[in-house]
């Protein structure tokens, strides 16, 4: 059974500005999506990554991410697609990925995933079929339309998706196919694989795996830096 990451990295960044795709701006002096990628290419447990990202980033990610950083796991950069599921969707296809093996699905610009729980969500989505790792809402969570609240769901059974998602790879291409061939568009991979009727089980994560979309979460992720002295491996 082979581990293989896939790190969708095919996004443009809107929110963030600034004339460059969100991943490839700089974090302690390196890009974004090379302190992801290195988490998991220094990992004993990942055999192969795979980076999606758009046709025209692909000379400029391996030039200016992929070979800077020595990132000896990463064995091809796959050209994106429209939306984030269509580049995952060509991911899957790309990674050479037997029935059996797992796949990790992880945003590229959310690097702060800690590296000791890897094992833990390998073992989940090997044991079920499918993991994710979340962390519980900390807030009061209101169901709005038109402006009003339309009810207050339980907290207590409430949890906020992070990345990576890991699947065995014949339920996830199963469930994309699906999704394709059904014209569904899901919010993230999970959620493709639950309208199957599947299990999914959940990891507990960490609050400081956040996902950097916005100019506040890049000083935030700066706090982080200085609050730890670096980002885990």
């Amino acid at each position: 059974m082979k581990v293989i990451v896939l790190i969708p990295a095919a996004g443009m960044g809107r929110r963030m500005g600034g004339g460059i795709n969100k991943q490839y701006l700089k974090l302690a002096g390196q890009p974004i999506l090379a302190h992801t990628l290195a988490l998991f290419d220094s990992h004993p447990l990942v055999d192969h990554i795979y980076v999606i990202a758009p046709q025209e980033d692909i000379d400029f990610c391996l030039r200016e991410v992929v070979e800077p950083c020595r990132l000896t796991k990463v064995r091809r950069i796959v050209p994106g697609g429209a939306e984030r599921q269509d580049s995952v969707r060509n991911g899957l296809g790309a990674c050479e990925a037997e029935a059996e093996d797992i796949v990790l699905i992880h945003d590229g610009v959310r690097p702060f995933f800690p590296a000791d729980l890897l094992q833990e969500v390998i073992d989940k989505a090997t044991q079920v079929g499918a993991s994710v790792v979340g962390v519980p809402v900390k807030d009061t969570i209101k169901e709005v339309s038109d402006g009003l609240i339309q009810g207050t769901p339980e907290r207590r059974r409430l949890w906020q998706a992070q990345t990576p998602q890991a699947f065995r790879y014949a339920l996830i291409s199963e469930a994309h196919r699906r999704a394709r061939e059904e014209g569904y568009l899901g919010t993230d991979d999970a959620s493709l694989v639950e309208r199957l009727g599947r299990k999914v089980a959940m990891v507990e994560g960490d609050y400081c795996n956040i996902k950097i979309t916005t100019p506040d979460d890049l000083v935030l992720a700066g706090a982080f830096l200085k609050t730890r002295g670096g980002i885990d491996r």
